[in-house]
């Protein structure tokens, strides 16, 4: 019993030790946003997403808002989907860093990798440097 729990316990600090840290602002194509992080959500806003087909592919934008009179380092990410939720090269798609100036609204844009991709999802959070 005793080491069935310390197995489990040190699975779950192994796992989340491996964890990045994604807290912040989430919306999906069809325009649902997530917040994880209030904090955060207070000093940026994600808004005005939306999509066109470019021949076969997915084109999608979102609308980054400042709501700081001060510079923000943000980080942000688009997730791609198929048809049945599964996400599609995930591993290809990397964080990007970009600096907010006060007030500040940056649309960022990304192609879907393949024609599988159905939906996105766009992810939001403060870049913490290493």
């Amino acid at each position: 019993m005793k080491t069935s729990l310390l197995c489990l316990i040190a699975s779950a600090l192994l796992l989340s030790a491996c964890a990045h840290n994604t807290a912040g602002i989430s919306a999906n194509s069809s325009g649902q946003l997530r917040v994880d992080n209030t904090s955060f959500a207070r000093d940026v806003n994600v808004t005005d997403v939306s999509s066109l087909m470019v021949a076969d592919l997915i084109k999608a934008s979102a609308l980054i808002q400042s709501q700081s009179s001060t510079d923000l380092r943000i980080q942000y990410k688009f997730t791609w989907f198929d048809a049945s939720g599964f996400t599609v090269e995930d591993e290809a798609s990397s964080w990007k860093s970009v600096k907010l100036h006060g007030k500040q609204q940056l649309q960022v844009v990304a192609v879907a990798p393949n024609s599988q991709v159905t939906r996105f999802e766009v992810y939001v959070r403060q870049a913490f440097s290493n």
